[in-house]
């Protein structure tokens, strides 16, 4: 059996999915589920080291275009990031520089109580790089070898005048 360019280019890209779901399925996260009363407020802290990128996921099960309030907090209780969400799932993304606690606040500004699925952590996104790079390299081998089938293509066209 011979081994194409382009069957190699697909292996390095599952490869690199695979790792890439791997070390984020591994990343230090927390989650809660929470029902919030009008006006009420839900918090989760989690402690992060060196510099990288953190990440939020809020699941509302029951949606019915309810509204939470958001706000990521540093360490000294600053806000880095603030948004309402008025989806049933959001996902967010911040970053951060300095290790210490840092937090999510979600306050319900709907006049319903909401049932809240909150997740909070880290996405290790240093240690997706070399995945990155590897599926990176994969599309481009892909891209090209498909490009080259596709050129040396030849389509046999019938006879106009066949009676």
């Amino acid at each position: 059996m011979k081994i194409s360019l382009f069957k190699i280019g697909i292996a390095l890209v599952v490869v690199g999915s695979v790792w890439i779901a791997f070390v984020f399925a591994e990343s230090e996260k927390i989650h809660d589920n929470v029902i919030l009363k009008e006006s009420n407020s839900f918090e989760l802290k989690s402690t992060f080291a060196g510099s990288d990128i953190g990440f939020y996921k809020v699941y509302m099960s029951e949606f019915a275009g309810e509204e939470v309030f958001t706000q990521i907090l540093d360490t000294s209780d600053n806000v880095i990031e603030e948004q309402v969400i008025q989806t049933k799932m959001s996902v967010g993304y911040f970053d951060f520089n300095k290790d210490g606690t840092y937090s999510i606040k979600i306050t319900n500004i709907s006049k319903n109580p909401i049932d809240l699925q909150v997740e909070f952590g880290n996405t290790n996104s240093k240690q997706m790089t070399p995945a990155g790079v590897l599926i990176f390299v994969g599309a481009v081998t892909v891209i090209v070898m498909a490009f080259f089938k596709i050129k040396n293509y030849n389509i046999e066209q019938p006879d106009e005048n066949i009676s």
